[in-house]
C-alpha cells in the first residue's frame, strides 16, 4: 500500500467501514504532531485511561 500523503510504501495501515488508508513514518508522525496541538489526544488519552507509570 502507497502513503496517503507521498509516493512512499506506507509503513501503517488503518482501515474502516471498509476503507483502508496508509501512511508512512515520516507522515504518520507529522499527523501526530498536529494531532497533539489539539486536545483530540489529551481527551482520548483520559477516555482510554492509560497509565503509563509501570
Amino acid at each position: 500500500m502507497q502513503c496517503h500523503y507521498c509516493e512512499s510504501e506506507a509503513d501503517i495501515a488503518v482501515e474502516k467501514d471498509g476503507i483502508s488508508v496508509g501512511v508512512c513514518k515520516t507522515h504518520f508522525r507529522e499527523q501526530l504532531e498536529e494531532l497533539e496541538e489539539t486536545e483530540w489526544l489529551g481527551d482520548l488519552d483520559e477516555e482510554l485511561d492509560i497509565d503509563r507509570t509501570e
